[in-house]
């Protein structure tokens, strides 16, 4: 069962004040404010270089900020220890690394944060069936993830995130690169994670089929935010100006986090 939080919690999940970051000697964030609520789904939308990815990546630890506050929980970043709490899916990148493993084997390492030493319990096992199912991918746990296709991998990263049974979920581009019908498969995972009360921060270059499921869009531009509201009507189902849809990552991007949280 997803861990409920108490009702006098600070209902802040993250908080993101006069953030600025820099990758090298290149200022990527110019004093970003971004605030999700819980319960809420927020979409990071902008061009490619606006300062998206970097934002979601000094969320949960990647990049460290320059200057401005950070509290994930009403927890002040510097002290935040529940990551068992936080479910993250970096942009796409190899199930396992190229390691061979088996799509039961990488959905089981989500789950690891909530387990002793490593020990499975019956309830941790359930939780990975649980996850293979939301993305649909129960009849190939067996398989090896060097065998998949794109949209397999990406499944198989958002249920290795979502096996900690997270109360935030966190993921940047789900959908770039994949096929409509995995696209879908995906959409309809992240709303039952919705349904049963789990936050959802995404960077999305355009909503597609996560339209529906959008509360707040935040809009970025040169590392600042032009726009928190309402998703922009322009945006719809296309790509914001200036996006072009090759995502080259760089190394960093598929680094593992520096912090608790495993990638």
């Amino acid at each position: 069962m997803q861990s409920t939080p108490h009702e006098d919690e600070d209902p802040t999940v993250i908080s993101l004040r006069g953030a600025t970051a820099s990758l090298g000697s290149r200022p990527v964030l110019r004093g970003v404010d971004l605030t999700v609520r819980r319960g809420e789904v927020v979409a990071l939308l902008g061009a490619n270089g606006s300062g998206k990815s970097t934002a979601v990546r000094a969320v949960v630890g990647q990049v460290p900020l320059t200057s401005g506050e950070l509290s994930l929980f009403g927890t002040d970043f510097k002290r935040f220890r529940q990551w068992s709490r936080i479910g993250y899916v970096p942009q796409r990148t190899t199930a396992a690394g190229g390691v061979p493993a088996t799509v039961r084997e990488v959905v089981t390492s989500g789950r690891l944060t909530r387990t002793r030493f490593g020990i499975l319990r019956r309830a941790d096992k359930a939780a990975v069936e649980h996850a293979l199912s939301l993305v649909d991918m129960e009849g190939h746990a067996d398989a090896s993830v060097n065998a998949l296709s794109g949209g397999q991998h990406q499944r198989v990263l958002i249920a290795r995130a979502l096996a900690a049974e997270p109360e935030l979920l966190i993921m940047d581009e789900p959908m770039a690169g994949v096929d409509l019908g995995n696209q879908e498969v995906l959409a309809n995972a992240v709303r039952r994670q919705v349904e049963a009360g789990t936050t959802v921060l995404l960077v999305l270059h355009e909503l597609g089929p996560l339209e529906p499921l959008i509360d707040r869009a935040v809009v970025l531009r040169d590392g600042c935010v032009t726009h928190d509201g309402p998703p922009p009507e322009a945006v719809g189902q296309h790509a914001l100006p200036g996006h072009d849809h090759v995502h080259p990552h760089a190394a960093h991007d598929a680094e593992p986090l520096r912090t608790g949280l495993l990638s």
